[in-house]
Order: structure tokens, then C-alpha cells, then sequence
């Protein structure tokens, strides 16, 4: 309600009655910023001082915040360089700033800030360690950011949060240091720091993945032990190693499970399992479990669209993809490229032509502008046997639904 803050800002302005604090003002730039609005939290800042109210470096870092969320590092740059008028950095500032710099890669300038932090005796913050090491992780600097965990608690007294083992037990996964993960996980416990199912559905996702399943009902039990109740992630997790091995059956009970827990399968946990059922050619409970989705509260998305339409094509189920194409293209889901051309050729060499009149008109309903359909469909029907009745199909189908200024000259 950006118009209606404008009239309050007014009357702020000229009612000389109230002197209003510093605060009020960092919250509107904070709004501007959240708005994608860089120029009003620019000029807010700006104006401040028409508002009989003094600017120091929290309304800075205020702007500096709101720049930041904008994407806006050069305006970030330009109000640096008259820092010194709102008086002295603080941790806030170094940190916005640390963050800018590793959100836009330039990860080393980031270091470069916090050593002229610590030169200039500002104190680092659990926000301003945890952005470097997430970045030191990032960059695949793991051995640069695990000095810097035990640095920040032995030379600064900053406390690792569940964040910083969380990006450490990733990095160490990532590169297969999977027993110096766990041992990460063990120091957390010991340091009072409770341990979260993110950190735990990393630490089973490598397990999986380094063929090493059978540790996984260990870590389970453990979760249960510590009181770490298993999320969403989690489950995908374990219903991804199961897809990984074609265990469908498997896959499908850890989905129960989460019922049954209380949890909600997403339209990933869906998406898993459709594709193994399709991989291993259960195409009927690939079906089912796909109509069943909205009923379970979850509706299909764009992948699942896919996932349906190239199992069915790859199936030969050729009438059931048509359906699935024309279901697709009524909710603005697009097929992949090389699909739709796959699933038009094998109509056209089996002389499916009712089947293909179907999908052509499908098609021409769903997309008639998009002329990179129409560059797949006219190539593929010229290069079959039948290629006078397809292109008589096409041109009957396309004078029935609309003009044949519909289709895009191709």
C-alpha cells in the first residue's frame, strides 16, 4: 500500500509537531526494499532530514540493505564513499557489505571486508562467519573454511550456529569426506548446538549416493533418539535413493509413511516416483498415481506434465499422451521440443492420423502463436510417407479452429 504510505509520509513531513525517530525511516527504506523500489528508499533516506531527523549509520545500513536486495551494488558502492558523514561502520554495515560482495562472486573482496573489520576493531557477528563460510564452502574452499569455524570460537568467542555445520557437513559430503561430516555432526551435539533434518538429509543423501544404504536406518534411529523429527527433505531423500535403485514398491511406502507421520509429500516426492514407475514400466500406476495427485492435495506441475506425456510416448500409449498433450497445453505447460517431435513422427510412421488430427488441433488451441511448435510439427510431418495426408490433416485441422493466419510462417 505504497500510495497510502505516501499520504502518512506527508503529513510526517509537515505536521512540525512531531520530531519522528531514526526508526520509522529504516523501516520505510526496509519496505522500499522489499518493494524492488531502489529509488523511493533513496530518496527516502535522502529526505530524511526535512523530516527534522538526524541520519547515522543505521538508516545507512538500511539503505545499504535495501540496495542490496535490489541488486543494486553499484548505488551500493556510490553511498560507501560518504560513509563517514553518519558516523562509524559497524558489524551491520560489514556484513551487508560481506554479503553483497559474495552474492555478486567477487568472494575474495569479501575477505578483504572482514579483515578490515577485524583491522578497524569491529567485532565479527554469527552473521558475518556464517556468510564467509557458506561462501568459503561454495567456492569449494572447505579446508579455508573450517579454520575459519574454529577461529571464529578460539580468536573471536562467536559461537558456531546449526547454519555453519550445516554448510561445512554439505562441502565435506560433496567432496566424500563423508567420515569428517559425521564427526561435524558429533561436535555440534557436544557444543549444545541441536542438529536439524537438513543436516541429517544431507548426511543420508551421501550415504545413498555412496552406495552405502544399509548405514541409513542407523542415522533414522538416531533422529528419533535426539528428538530430530524427519522433514519433507528427508523423505524425498530416502524416496530418491529407492527411484535410484528402481524399488518403486519401496518408494511408494516411504510416501505412505509421511502420510501417516503427518507430513505432506510435495509435488517432488510425486515426481520421483512417477518417473520410476514410468522407467520400469508400470505405466498403469504411473496413471493412476498421477489423476490421484489433486485428490492427495498436491497438483502436478510442469515436470510431472512431462514426466506423464514422455513415459506414455515412450510407452507407444499414444492416445493416452494425446490426452496428457491436451490437458498440458490447457494449463500453459509446454512439452519438451524433442518429445512433441518424437511423439509426432511415431504418429505419422504407424498412420495414427485420427489420433494425430487430435493433437494438431491440440496443439493449435494451446500455442497457435508459438512458432517454434509450429517449426517442430511442419519439418517432422514432410519427412514421412504420408506426408500428403499429414499436411491435408494439418491444414483441415487448422482451417476448422481457426484462420490460417494462426500459423506462423515457418
Amino acid at each position: 500500500m505504497f500510495d497510502e504510505l505516501d499520504q502518512v509520509l506527508l503529513h510526517l513531513k509537515t505536521d512540525t509537531r512531531i520530531v519522528p525517530t531514526e526508526i520509522i525511516f529504516c523501516n520505510v527504506i526496509n519496505f522500499f526494499g522489499r518493494g524492488k523500489l531502489p529509488s523511493r528508499a533513496l530518496h527516502m533516506f535522502d529526505e530524511m532530514p526535512q523530516y527534522r531527523c538526524q541520519r547515522t549509520v543505521k538508516s545507512l545500513n538500511s539503505l545499504l540493505s535495501a540496495l542490496l536486495k535490489c541488486g543494486e551494488l553499484e548505488k551500493m558502492k556510490e553511498r560507501l564513499s560518504s560513509i563517514d558523514e553518519f558516523g562509524k561502520p559497524d558489524a551491520c554495515t560489514y556484513n551487508i557489505l560481506i554479503h553483497g560482495c559474495s552474492q555478486s562472486g567477487c568472494f575474495d573482496d569479501a575477505l578483504k571486508l572482514f579483515d578490515e573489520m577485524v583491522k578497524k576493531k569491529v567485532k565479527p557477528t554469527g552473521v558475518t562467519f556464517g556468510t564467509l563460510i557458506h561462501g568459503l564452502c561454495k567456492d569449494s574452499r572447505v579446508k579455508e573454511a573450517l579454520k575459519m569455524k574454529h577461529d571464529m570460537l578460539k580468536v573471536y568467542g562467536v559461537r558456531p550456529t546449526v547454519h555453519i555445520y550445516a554448510s561445512l557437513i554439505k562441502a565435506l559430503c560433496q567432496i566424500g569426506e563423508l567420515s569428517f561430516a559425521f564427526k561435524l555432526k558429533d561436535e555440534a551435539y557436544e557444543g549444545k548446538i541441536k542438529v536439524d533434518a537438513a543436516i541429517y538429509s544431507t548426511l543420508i543423501s551421501s550415504l545413498i549416493k555412496a552406495g552405502r544404504s544399509n548405514e541409513v536406518s542407523m542415522i533414522l534411529e538416531e533422529m528419533s533418539e535426539k528428538g530430530c523429527k524427519p522433514d519433507t527433505v528427508t523423505y524425498n531423500v530416502l524416496i530418491n535413493g529407492f527411484c535410484v535403485e528402481n524399488d518403486s514398491e519401496s518408494a511408494n511406502r516411504v510416501l505412505d509413511e509421511m502420510v501417516e507421520k503427518g507430513l505432506k509429500p510435495d509435488v517432488i516426492s510425486y515426481n520421483m516416483i512417477l518417473g520410476v514407475f514410468f522407467r520400469i514400466k508400470k505405466w498403469e500406476e504411473a496413471t493412476y498415481l498421477f489423476e490421484d495427485m489433486p485428490r492427495r492435495g498436491c497438483s502436478p506441475d510442469t515436470l510431472s506434465y512431462r514426466i506423464v506425456f514422455d513415459g506414455l510416448c515412450e510407452g507407444l500409449q499414444f492416445e493416452e499422451a494425446a490426452v496428457i498433450l491436451d490437458e498440458m497445453l490447457f494449463k500453459g505447460y509446454k512439452p519438451r521440443r524433442d518429445r512433441l517431435e518424437g511423439f509426432l513422427q511415431k504418429l505419422c510412421e504407424s498412420g495414427k492420423l485420427e489420433i494425430l488430427s487430435k493433437v494438431i488441433s491440440s496443439l493449435h488451441r494451446g500455442i497457435a502463436g508459438d512458432a517454434d511448435v509450429w517449426s517442430v510439427m511442419i519439418p517432422t510431418m514432410c519427412k514421412e510417407p504420408v506426408i500428403s495426408d499429414s499436411i491435408d490433416l494439418l491444414l483441415n485441422t487448422v482451417k476448422e479452429d481457426g484462420p490460417l493466419s494462426a500459423m506462423p510462417q515457418c
